[in-house]
């Protein structure tokens, strides 16, 4: 009979949290984040063709280099930055189902054997006498989640886990985009290379010519100087470019996780060509970025855990039972008779704290704030790297017609004037003049044309890379 009571208050006690359990602290709401109607750097933009208005997560692609498709693959897999967001990530994972134990009542089992001999100043009855004990408790306890602390916990820990994912495709995107940055550059470095190189050759042969006017003794030896020094010059810049590439390739050997010594990219002076990127209205863009997913995330978090500090104020309800075998002899332990049991709930309410749970409570609402400012912030930041990039490329676009136009213009000067020298019309200090413009409007021509790569491959990683919102782990699969 007394057992049956203790279920049937069980029963009511599980009712009764069943009925009245609540959720207290603020229920989360996604921000309103307002975006502009369209980006002011669009007008004039060269649109992508209707089959590519998105942009693809193999966003590399669009640049059209074998090499550069292979490189990327590899930081997938071998990135070390990678490497420790995605441990993150299943660390995070992990806490979910830690939060979700909460929901779980606790099984103890344990055994213990002890012999024991109580003080003879106890009185007569217990003077010299030894006892042994052989217990073997089971205990349970259960803590009703009246207030929802439990489930606001779950909450924070799902959002968190959320968060890092975000956080590890945002890791992915910026070494994808590093690679780009650093191979783009390498090739770069080759086409100079290149320049300065024939340019050297093209610098030998006005020496040879110059050479060849002072014996004739047409020109004085400051002219043949003047070339042995252009000549000279040249040729140390292009060795120069030896060591730039060197430590490019050397900080691209650490994005694909290798060691520099056994990462080596054959020469290539030929620079990929421009591609068309597509991009999207700008309220588009906060369902592309994974940094503002992992903002809105972690603020989704900050607001759970305005719950959990709440709950705080309202007292704890347990739920207990404790059962098992208790014997003197070894030979009873497991029998019976030896059997004990207690079962039953208790609750219990934090009087005073000195402050703890109401600072508690103002440093969640706080955290949540700081979330909610670091969000707006992200979102802000977004757009004007899309407009940043928008414009660069807007702008280079013209610088690379007008420089082209100073290119052809230079490469005239510099023949009419070596033409010029040759008749004995002008001295050697014309050429040099004419050569050194055409050199460094060729060199300013690359310069250019690499900045405009940088800055889509830049726009590129400002538009997410292909990653959405979608693309983050659904609660359910986080469970």
């Amino acid at each position: 009979m007394a057992l049956l009571r203790w279920k049937r208050v069980l029963f009511a006690v599980g009712l009764l949290a069943s009925v009245t359990s609540c959720t207290v602290g603020p229920d989360y709401v996604r921000p309103i984040t307002g975006a502009p109607a369209s980006y002011k750097e669009i007008d004039g933009w060269k649109v992508a063709s209707p089959k590519d208005d998105t942009l693809k997560e193999a966003w590399w692609e669009l640049f059209n280099d074998p090499q550069l498709n292979v490189l990327e693959e590899q930081v997938i897999i071998a990135n070390p930055n990678v490497w420790v967001a995605e441990a993150q990530f299943r660390q995070a994972r992990a806490l979910v189902q830690s939060a979700r134990a909460g929901y779980f009542p606790t099984l103890t089992v344990g055994a213990s054997a002890k012999r024991a001999a109580s003080s003879e100043n106890l009185g007569p009855s217990t003077s010299g006498v030894s006892i042994s004990d052989f217990l073997l408790p089971i205990d349970l306890s259960w803590e009703a989640d009246l207030w929802g602390r439990i489930r606001r916990t779950v909450e924070a820990s799902q959002a968190s886990a959320q968060a890092s994912a975000a956080d590890l495709a945002a890791v992915r995107l910026s070494a994808q985009a590093e690679l780009a940055l650093d191979y783009l550059q390498l090739r770069t470095l080759d086409a100079q290379k290149q320049l300065l190189d024939s340019t050297v050759t093209y610098y030998g042969k006005s020496l040879e010519l110059t050479n060849n006017r002072y014996n004739s003794g047409v020109v004085a030896k400051s002219d043949v100087l003047q070339a042995e020094t252009q000549l000279k010059s040249t040729q140390a810049q292009a060795l120069d470019f030896g060591l730039q590439r060197a430590q490019m390739e050397h900080a691209m050997a650490i994005l694909i996780g290798k060691p520099a010594s056994e990462f080596s990219l054959p020469v290539s002076p030929l620079i990929p060509t421009l591609p068309a990127i597509p991009v999207a209205v700008p309220s588009e863009l906060l369902e592309q970025r994974p940094d503002i997913a992992a903002a809105e995330r972690r603020m989704a978090m900050a607001n759970a855990q305005i719950g959990v500090a709440q709950a705080a104020f309202y007292p704890t309800i347990q739920i207990g039972a404790l059962a098992g075998f208790e014997a003197s002899r070894v030979d009873q332990w497991l029998s019976w008779p030896s059997r004990f049991w207690s079962v039953g709930p208790s609750i219990s309410q934090t009087v005073f704290d000195g402050g703890l749970r109401q600072a508690q409570s103002d440093q969640s609402l706080a955290a949540y704030d700081a979330t909610a400012a670091s969000y707006r912030k992200i979102v802000l930041n977004a757009f004007q790297e899309v407009e940043d990039n928008l414009a660069a490329l807007r702008i280079l676009g013209e610088e690379v017609r007008v420089q082209t136009e100073a290119v052809n213009a230079a490469r005239q000067a510099a023949t009419v004037t070596i033409n010029q020298y040759k008749a004995g019309t002008v001295s050697y200090i014309n050429v040099l003049v004419a050569q050194t413009a055409e050199l460094a409007n060729e060199r300013t021509l690359l310069d250019i044309r690499s900045r405009q790569l940088a800055a889509s491959v830049l726009l590129i990683k400002a538009l997410g890379g292909g990653w959405k919102s979608a693309d983050l782990p659904s609660v359910n699969t986080l469970n």
